[in-house]
C-alpha cells in the first residue's frame, strides 16, 4: 500500500525545490507526477509551483476549500506531489490519505508545520495525525548556525507577531530561526516570548 508523506520545514528550507526534484525524477522515468497546490498561494503565479531558487513547474490542480478530488483524477498517476500543504483544508488532507490507500498512489505533501506564532496550521496538524511518514526538511537559523525550527515574521525589517495567520510572503517577510533567536528577536521589539493564539 502506498504511503502519505508529510515533509515539513521552516521557510527557506528548500521544500518546494525538493518537490520539483521529485517531480523531475518521476518525469525522467516516464511516470506521471500530479502536482497540486492551494489556490490561495499566488505569490509567484496562481497556477505555478515555484521555488525560491527560481525553478518552477505548472500546477496540475489548484485546491480550494470546496475541492473534492474525484477518483478519475488519479487514474494513471504514479505520484501526487502537494506544495504548501499547510494551507489545505482538513477534508482535503483526509481525502489525500484515502487516495494513497485506495489508489495505491504515494502522496507527498510539503509544507510548513507552524505559523509565525509557533502554532500548527490546521492542514499541517491533520498531516501530523494521518501521515505514514513525517520527515523534516532542515535548514539553519538566519541569525546563527543552529537548526531552524520557527518562522520569524518581519514588519519593516523588525520581528513581529502582528497580522493574520495566513500572510503570504518570502524572504522579505519571513526568516527561519532557531528557538533562541526567535525569542531574542521578538523580545528586542517588545513582544512577549509566548505568542498569543
Amino acid at each position: 500500500m502506498a504511503k502519505l508523506y508529510f515533509r515539513y520545514g521552516t521557510v527557506g528550507s528548500a521544500k518546494t525545490l525538493n518537490l520539483l526534484a521529485v517531480a523531475h525524477n518521476y518525469q525522467q522515468q516516464g511516470k506521471r507526477a500530479l502536482l497540486l497546490k492551494p489556490e490561495l498561494d499566488d505569490r509567484w503565479a496562481a497556477a505555478t509551483i515555484r521555488s525560491r531558487a527560481g525553478l518552477e513547474k505548472p500546477a496540475d490542480l489548484l485546491i480550494h476549500n470546496e475541492s473534492e478530488l474525484q477518483d478519475d483524477l488519479f487514474h494513471d498517476t504514479d505520484c501526487v506531489l502537494v506544495d504548501e500543504a499547510q494551507f489545505l483544508p482538513v477534508q482535503v488532507i483526509e481525502r489525500l490519505r484515502a487516495i494513497a490507500s485506495d489508489h495505491n498512489v504515494p502522496v507527498i505533501c510539503y509544507g510548513l508545520r507552524t505559523d509565525f506564532k509557533t502554532h500548527l496550521f490546521a492542514g499541517a496538524q491533520r498531516l501530523m495525525e494521518l501521515a505514514d511518514s513525517i520527515e523534516e526538511v532542515k535548514t539553519t537559523c538566519a541569525y546563527c548556525n543552529r537548526k531552524a525550527v520557527f518562522n520569524l515574521k518581519l514588519l519593516d525589517g523588525r520581528a513581529t507577531l502582528a497580522g493574520p495567520t495566513i500572510d503570504l510572503g518570502a524572504e522579505e517577510k519571513y526568516l527561519p530561526t532557531c528557538h533562541g533567536c526567535y525569542h531574542a528577536k521578538l523580545s528586542e521589539n517588545g513582544h512577549t516570548t509566548t505568542p498569543p493564539r
